[in-house]
């Protein structure tokens, strides 16, 4: 797997700076105009549009319905994976099959059909490119004032082993960054640590999506579980009980796993009380936050515990093989050792530190609260908001969808990020016209992943409104009494296909608690595997594999990622699907899910 990456690696890395730069300035400039002007357009007007109700089976065989239901999916994954278009030619492609299928197939209405591809687009934007910006223009900084040097320096001497390295940094701060933030931000800050590290740009993005799972239930401070509470209406703390449970041996699988994917079963025997300590700490810290206190801290107080007791452990023990980011075998051999003092360390990591304070802060419901009363808005998508309509057996009784897009600006989790990084510029002692320009060239620098997330939102949205979501799930949940399996992947699928756990939350949340009644397993139960078996989704998930390439400076290797996650992720997904099996008939298992 080491030597598959780094062939590819070699033979076909590209980089972002040498593309056509005029091109992809235009098509980044056009989308971005398309969406503003087109988003203004849907608020001001409200056109007679009818009401629509979605179907699930327009061909008439359940199964013919769910292929085509699944082309835009197959289409932008097989694009990346197996043709290696780049990522923005393939979610380009898979929006215009996603079109395709809507109106063609399922009946949208083009009106509806484009109007939600334009909602998405738009989502794309803010939030989520507004979080990967200001994420990567902090790293931009850190590395023009050579504080990312001393940072890099400051790990080595933590740990000179690799494999422990991408446990403390992949693991355990990505899942601090994770409960902060999440939308990426592990992804990118991690990976860029691991490649100052030594370690290779595909092999850092590939690690750092692997081990992004177990925290991602409890990322952006709970939110997605927030978000499956408020459309199933089942209690919060049930709920992060639940998924915390589920996730307690995955939160100590998935670093041995992470491990053994790099270095070996050999590799992963040798640093195996490291790996069970940080695994173990996590998820212990994990399970008693979310059972007791709810879901926003989990992530935040189990990581800052196993970084902490994973750093006191590694000044007393080291195991008997050093591995390098190569993979040679350096044991005895002398190395340089970094003579970083207590003040440089401190400089070095203060952006970071300034950056985990203010998302933190950010984040706090009395002040976000405070802050959404005085600035947000909610704007209202003229000919979509509450014109297509979910029908049964998907819902109860026939909803209809709001499209509100939620314009928090002030609260948003990418302006903190934005505010932590000016501040920490200033503070590395860069002026406000350097921090501008080196804005700009950030901007410019992410062009394509721009452009890429937000074709892929679209996608999602399309999906979403036209039904193509249900139809896949209606299809899993034929599956009777092995629903409680089958079920899990839904959320799986839900999280590959939006890239987002709080997504597939919302989007599969009631067909989950509907289909868990009719076949006699309780709804918390399929609520909670749907948030869990998510998690596994994340990896292969479109965007998060974007933002991995762009923070890794990979970009157009989307592809390679793809097929190195890919197995990983669905052999991780089965086995919570076989737990939730368990839970779900078979003593004791059952009695887990409590009453």
């Amino acid at each position: 797997m080491e030597t598959h990456l780094a062939s590819e690696e070699r033979s076909t890395r590209v980089p972002v700076h040498k593309q056509d730069s005029a091109f992809s300035l235009g098509i980044f400039a056009a989308v971005i105009l398309a969406v503003i002007l087109g988003l203004t357009y849907l608020f001001k007007t409200n056109p007679a549009v009818g009401r629509w109700a979605q179907g699930y089976d327009p061909t008439g065989r359940w199964w013919v319905s769910t292929a085509i239901a699944a082309l835009p999916i197959l289409v932008l994954l097989g694009a990346m994976a197996v043709l290696r278009l780049k990522a923005h030619i393939a979610a380009i492609s898979g929006l215009l099959t996603a079109l395709i299928v809507a109106m063609a197939v399922f009946h949208m209405p083009a009106r509806l059909a484009l109007t939600a591809a334009a909602y998405g687009a738009g989502y794309g934007l803010f939030p989520i490119c507004w979080i990967i910006v200001p994420v990567i223009f902090l790293y931009d900084l850190t590395v023009k004032t050579g504080r990312f040097v001393t940072l890099q320096r400051s790990c080595t001497n933590i740990t000179e082993d690799s494999r422990l390295q991408l446990l403390l940094i992949a693991y355990a701060l990505g899942a601090f960054f994770e409960g902060t933030s999440g939308f990426g931000t592990p992804v990118a800050v991690c990976g860029a640590i691991l490649i100052s590290l030594g370690f290779r740009p595909l092999q850092a993005a590939s690690l750092t999506l692997l081990a992004n799972t177990a925290p991602v239930a409890f990322g952006a401070l709970g939110t997605p579980i927030v978000a499956l509470h408020g459309v199933t209406g089942l209690d919060t703390l049930t709920l992060s009980r639940l998924i915390s449970i589920m996730l307690v041996p995955f939160c100590v699988l998935v670093p041995f796993w992470l491990i053994w994917a790099y270095a070996g079963f050999r590799g992963m025997l040798e640093v195996w009380p490291a790996i069970l300590l940080a695994g173990g700490t996590f998820a212990v810290t994990q399970y008693l936050m979310a059972a007791h206190a709810g879901p926003s801290l989990a992530d935040i107080v189990a990581a800052t515990s196993t970084i902490v007791v994973l750093i006191v452990f590694l000044r007393f023990w080291k195991p008997a093989r050093i591995l390098n980011a190569t993979g040679k075998d350096v044991t005895g051999q002398t190395r340089e050792r970094f003579d970083c003092s207590t003040e440089e360390i401190f400089k070095a990591w203060l952006p970071w530190l300034v950056l985990s304070v203010i998302v933190f802060a950010w984040g706090y419901p009395q002040l976000s609260k405070w802050l959404d009363s005085l600035t947000t808005l909610k704007l209202t998508v003229a000919g979509l908001h509450n014109f297509v309509f979910r029908v049964p057996p998907v819902v109860a009784k026939p909803t209809a969808e709001a499209a509100v897009f939620t314009l928090n600006w002030a609260t948003a989790t990418g302006t903190g990020i934005l505010v932590a990084a000016l501040l920490a510029g200033l503070l590395m002692g860069l002026g406000p016209i350097t921090l501008l320009t080196s804005f700009g060239k950030t901007v410019v620098n992410l062009r394509f992943t721009i452009v890429t997330i937000a074709a892929m939102l679209a996608i999602g949205y399309v999906t979403r409104y036209c039904g193509l979501d249900a139809t896949l799930g209606l299809a899993f949940a034929r599956t009777g009494a092995l629903y409680p399996f089958f079920g899990t992947l839904i959320g799986w699928l839900g999280t590959a296909s939006t890239g987002s756990d709080t997504s597939a939350n919302v989007l599969f949340g009631s067909l989950q608690t509907m289909t868990a009644q009719q076949i006699g397993v309780q709804p918390v139960l399929m609520a909670s595997a749907n948030s869990a078996g998510g998690v596994m989704g994340k990896m292969i998930a479109a965007p998060s594999i974007v933002v991995a390439t762009t923070a890794t400076q990979t970009y157009g290797q989307e592809g390679t990622i793809l097929r190195f996650v890919f197995l990983h992720s669905l052999a991780l997904a089965s086995l919570v699907g076989v737990l939730v099996y368990l839970m779900a008939y078979v003593p004791p298992f059952t009695s887990l899910v409590g009453h």
